[in-house]
């Protein structure tokens, strides 16, 4: 096992690994910016190092400053958590470099998976179903027409080394091709410094459906069932659950052949996530795979009794990973809520500030993950998330009861948060009944 891991993240995921960290007997370093200095996770690590400015870019994405934070500290092993540098391989090439263990999967693996034009011929090859579309990056407005025509329209233009929404354009007919295209590739070069696009077909209202996966050195990937991440604004999630209501279990197992053989295929290392699209048709292809912890891992944990985090940390150490068959099946069911900072009746609008109260809510099957207290001041800084509520049941209906009562017990007080909102889909007859798509949130939100 590691001497010190760093931990190069903030807030809740910070303080995620931080407690596997301690229960694995392993002292931990925080690194946090001066906005960041009242944080929970700087409190509870062993050790704390100042790595900067409020500003991400001058601080959590300044490589030098996390190896050098990791140096003085004496840490051998450093934990990047999901966000900021979590997907970075140069990042975890400069942790190699300088002798230090990066916990995720090796350098070109996460450049191949990175690049969503690489990372779909790759998935091509090891015959995992992928959604029709480019071979590979578009080069102008003309050949993105002259495929459109080919494979039907609507397509969707997507920028090739990055997601989240962020250089992605939807193209209804010939005459909106140029201007999204250009749209596409300038959103593109300004989010992730690239403005290569490439095009696939446009599937309307599939499920967001994505699968686990733990690949360890000795060449196995254990799968462990799917999440169903359907319920999202702007292509960011919202609500999570495990099982999806959608996927029958020859259907998963459809699923989980996919995604371990093309995990296998990139030689795949310690925590990912395979992330597919489920047409009304029972077909699903291939999406982008995430190399990195998922915000949404806890709800795999409770309906697989495993810690996904501790796990990772003890594969990156070479430790033996033995489950057994009662171990990698599921029970009952779990459901994450999102709780952002924002206001839903001002389209969301972030909402930084000091929580004046709060009150976190328990009970049977309640877990909270945050790194927020009484008295906390959320910076603007970062992203709004501020804590994540999960709940598990003996069943789908059970999780959701729970999740209710969990919400109606959740205050606080001093800034707006999404409560309210998660309240309302909770209650919609759809949800209830499982009908939902990626396209829900559009038509709840008229």
């Amino acid at each position: 096992m590691f001497k010190k891991i760093l931990v190069a993240n903030r807030g809740e995921i910070a303080l995620r690994i931080i407690r596997a960290c301690k229960e694995l007997g392993v002292p931990t370093v925080a690194v946090y910016s001066t906005a960041d200095r009242d944080s929970l996770h700087v409190f509870f690590a062993d050790e704390s190092v100042c790595i900067g400015p409020p500003l991400a870019s001058d601080s959590y994405l300044k490589p030098a400053r996390l190896i050098a934070a990791a140096e003085i500290s004496g840490a051998d092993a450093i934990h990047p958590g999901y966000g900021f540098l979590a997907e970075s391989a140069d990042f975890a090439e400069m942790c190699a470099m300088n002798g230090i263990i990066f916990i995720g999967p090796k350098p070109q693996t996460i450049s191949l998976m990175g690049d969503k034009a690489q990372a779909k011929r790759t998935m091509q090859t090891a015959k995992v179903p992928t959604v029709p579309g480019s071979d590979g990056v578009i080069k102008d407005a003309a050949e993105a027409l002259q495929l459109a025509q080919t494979i039907g329209y609507p397509v969707i233009v997507k920028a090739s080394a990055g997601g989240g929404g962020r250089g992605m354009r939807i193209v209804r007919g010939a005459e909106q091709m140029e201007s999204n295209f250009e749209m596409a590739c300038a959103e593109a070069e300004s989010a992730f410094g690239s403005g290569e696009v490439y095009i696939e077909k446009y599937l309307e209202n599939p499920r967001h459906i994505e699968i686990q996966v733990m690949g360890l050195k000795d060449g196995r990937v254990l799968a462990f069932g799917e999440r169903d991440c359907s319920i999202q604004r702007r292509h960011q999630k919202l609500i999570e659950e495990s099982p999806s209501p959608a996927v029958t279990p020859k259907l998963r197992k459809k699923f989980i052949e996919a995604a371990v053989e093309g995990a296998r295929s990139v030689e795949y290392l310690y925590a990912g996530t395979m992330e597919f699209l489920l047409d009304q048709n029972g077909d699903f292809y291939f999406m982008e795979m995430n190399t990195r912890i998922q915000v949404e891992h806890p709800v795999t944990e409770m309906v697989f009794g495993i810690d996904l985090v501790k796990m990772q940390i003890q594969a990156a150490a070479g430790e033996a990973i033995e489950l057994t068959d009662r171990e990698m099946q599921p029970r009952g069911h779990s459901i994450e809520c999102r709780i952002n900072a924002e206001d839903p009746e001002k389209n969301f609008l972030p909402s930084p500030g000091k929580i004046t109260e709060l009150h976190i809510p328990g009970g049977p099957g309640v877990r909270i993950d945050s790194h927020i207290y009484s008295g906390y001041t959320i910076p603007p800084n970062y992203d709004s998330l501020i804590a994540k509520v999960i709940t598990h049941g003996r069943d789908r209906s059970e999780a959701i009861v729970r999740m209710r009562r969990a919400l109606d017990e959740m205050v606080v007080e001093g800034v707006e948060t999404t409560i309210p909102f998660h309240k309302k889909v909770l209650q919609h007859p759809d949800f209830i009944a499982g009908n939902v798509n990626t396209g829900f949130l559009t038509q709840f939100l008229k």
